[in-house]
Order: C-alpha cells, then structure tokens, then sequence
C-alpha cells in the first residue's frame, strides 16, 4: 500500500485559520448561537417561522439549517416551519426576471414573513444587496431580523437586530465555522423544546405568544 502524501503547507495553513477562527467563535459567538437555538424553541413551536437566505456557498449553509428544523437534527421530534427562500426557484427566477436580483429575497420576506417570525440572512462579506434588502423588508413586517457574517463592521451586519460574525480572513474558513454555529443552534434547540408534540395551526408567533 502506498504512503499517504504528506499534507501540503496550504492544507495547514487551512486547518490551522479553522482552529483560530474556532476559538474566536468559542469566545465571542457559542452564547450568542446558543441564544438564536433557544429563542427559535420559543417561536417555532407557536405557529412562527424562520426564514433563512444566502448566496452561493451561503444559501447551502441556510439550507442546511432549515432542514435541520423541518426534518430533524439528532432525536425524533416534531416538524417545525423554516423556509431557505432561495430554494423556491419559480419565485427565484421570477422575481429576478421581473425586479432585478436585488429584490429576489425582499420580496419572498414580504409574502411570508409576519411579526415575531424570524429572518436569518448568510453573508460571508455581509455586502450582497438582496441579503441588505431583505434585511430592510423583515424589519418593515416586523420579523427579527439576524445576520451570520464575516467579519464585522459590514454593512448586514449594520442592519441586523443581532449578529454572529466571524473573525477569518478567507471565505471558505468562515463558511466552515458558520457550519459548527448551525449546529450549536439546532443543538439548543432541541435542548430547549418543552416536549414532544404536534405543531400548532399557524399564527403569527407574537400573538401567540400574548395568547399564551
């Protein structure tokens, strides 16, 4: 059998900004990712919905976590709501065709957020105009609006209600620990789900949560 090649210095360097971009996470963002996880358990199993957006490498990110939610991510437990707005590729293509790329996301969070509900938007450079109009249609019907960037000070960053940026200087390391913040999430909010049970009819979460 042939000896293994010996790692490049490149596919070091990779590991190593991983590491240190872990620990940063580890320090500045594991409450926060924790906290997004609990406060979802609280709005999901209300009638609420997470409506997520990226682009690129991005949008598989945001996919990911709605999966997560509406199938499972450990244990057996009920399906909750949360849409990855750039999977509906009819509205997709429509949307650009008619309004221009910039408005793809905008308009899908008008049609499907209500308040309470909440908008998580993935942007490793936290510039990209439809995440950034996005931001301004959810805050406007009243959704919590998050960001998961690199980063920080970006301009997603600036509109979002609250905000996980990564500290790593290259795209692919910042979407590698945007991953393991994915998982905290769905992580706490299992950990934080009252029981087992079936999904209550649709409702916006904030009356809801004032009928509770």
């Amino acid at each position: 059998m042939d000896a293994p090649t010996p790692a490049s210095h490149t596919a070091h360097e990779h590991c190593l900004l991983l590491q240190d971009a872990l620990r940063r996470f580890r320090t500045d963002g594991l409450a926060r990712a924790v906290a997004w996880g609990r406060t979802l358990a609280g709005v999901l199993p209300v009638g609420g919905r997470l409506l997520c957006a990226g682009n690129g490498g991005s949008a598989a990110q945001a996919q990911h976590l709605t999966a997560e939610l509406v199938g499972r991510y450990d244990g057996d437990r009920a399906p909750f709501s949360a849409l990855s707005l750039h999977a509906e590729t009819s509205s997709v293509t429509a949307i650009g065709n008619d309004y221009g790329f910039d408005e793809i996301y905008a308009r899908q969070v008008a049609a499907h957020g209500r308040p309470g509900d909440v908008l998580l938007l993935m942007s490793t450079s936290g510039r990209s105009d439809n995440l950034l109009g996005a931001a301004t249609a959810g805050r406007a019907a009243g959704l919590r609006v998050w960001a998961m960037t690199g980063p920080a000070p970006n301009p997603l960053a600036a509109q979002a209600d609250e905000v996980l940026a990564i500290d790593a200087p290259g795209t692919a390391t910042v979407q590698e620990a945007h991953l393991v913040a994915l998982h905290v999430v769905c992580e706490a909010f299992d950990e934080e789900l009252p029981g087992p049970g079936p999904v209550p009819a649709r409702q916006p979460a904030v009356l809801a949560r004032r009928e509770a």
